[in-house]
């Protein structure tokens, strides 16, 4: 089979990114780049998003397809995910990020975001077929798949983000004891009013399906986990293998958020593993994550490279050229 070289550009809450990938039977990457813009600030007191973030996410999204046509992606799609489905002026967005691609903009839903993470995560051979219980925090939402193989038992999306939190906590710095109790807090709140029910329910009926070998494996996808792992490994670069063989513990992780919530803004951007600009929201991420496995009864979270984007351009394998 001759190899497709296609591109995707997701517009998220908190950064745009960029994944050119070979397809025959498989995804292999070709390029990888993400660019933070921030798009989800000061949006969620009225929904609105402001022009200097909406400027600075059209330049990243432009800056991005230059970059996959100069890699020879013969195919490019460009989608958004939380904040702009959101958007009371997501027509201003979206005229701008059509000028800045040269191409169509799809909003997607969060259904679609979880569906497309759960078909990344299953390029790795490790989880073609295992059951999973998948988690994608990302800026603005949050993402829950329960599934094995092809098969997706439970799906949805929450209104729950790090950046989304991020701007609701009003966090000082350096962040205070109490800040913390209250972020846990909120999120628990958050989780037995809109998810746990369905969510454990789901959980027991795959539970079900398997032995006591096969319960389903927790996976952590998107910006924040990826970050978690690396700081596991004190690593600056980015390597696909390592972070792929972390394994976050319910005590590493508990122990790893309240180190970050002692620390000031200088202090955590210097931290290994963690990028400078990530340094405010990695706060609110981690609680989510720790959250959500302490609630669920979730073990160690195993940590995937290869979620929305990696599923979202399988879809342009038979797609014409040029689109």
């Amino acid at each position: 089979m001759q190899p497709v070289r296609a591109a995707v550009i997701d517009v998220g809450t908190n950064s745009v990114k960029l994944l050119v990938a070979d397809l025959d039977d498989g995804v292999r990457p070709v390029l990888e780049r993400g660019i933070q813009t921030r798009l989800g600030q000061g949006f969620y007191p009225d929904r609105r998003l402001q022009p200097e973030a909406i400027a600075r996410t059209a330049a990243a999204v432009r800056q991005l397809a230059d970059e996959a046509r100069k890699a020879g992606a013969q195919r490019l799609k460009v989608f958004a995910t939380s904040a702009a489905r959101e958007a009371r002026n997501r027509d201003a967005l979206l005229g701008a990020l059509e000028a800045a691609a040269g191409l169509p903009v799809k909003v997607i839903s969060g259904e679609q975001e979880a569906e497309w993470a759960f078909h990344g995560v299953r390029t790795h051979p490790q989880w073609a077929t295992e059951p999973i219980v998948l988690v994608e925090v990302g800026g603005g939402s949050t993402q829950i798949l329960v599934g094995q193989a092809d098969q997706i038992h439970f799906r949805d999306s929450y209104p729950l983000g790090a950046v989304r939190l991020w701007e609701q906590l009003e966090v000082s710095d350096p962040p205070k004891p109490a800040e913390l109790a209250k972020a846990r807090q909120q999120v628990r709140s958050f989780l037995k009013q809109n998810a746990l029910h369905p969510l454990l329910d789901a959980l027991q009926r795959e539970t079900a399906r398997h032995s006591q070998h096969h319960q389903p494996l927790p996976v952590a996808v998107g910006g924040t986990a990826t970050t978690l792992a690396r700081m596991e490994l004190q690593m600056d670069s980015y390597d696909r293998d390592r972070i792929e063989s972390v394994l976050l513990t319910p005590e590493r992780l508990q122990r790893r958020v309240e180190q970050l919530w002692t620390l000031p803004l200088a202090q955590r951007r210097q931290l290994p593993g963690l990028p400078p600009e990530r340094a405010d929201v990695i706060l609110t991420g981690a609680v989510i994550y720790e959250q959500l496995q302490a609630e669920l009864n979730l073990q160690a979270w195993r940590v995937s490279t290869r979620g929305l984007r990696f599923g979202a351009i399988q879809a342009l394998r038979n797609a014409p050229p040029g689109s």
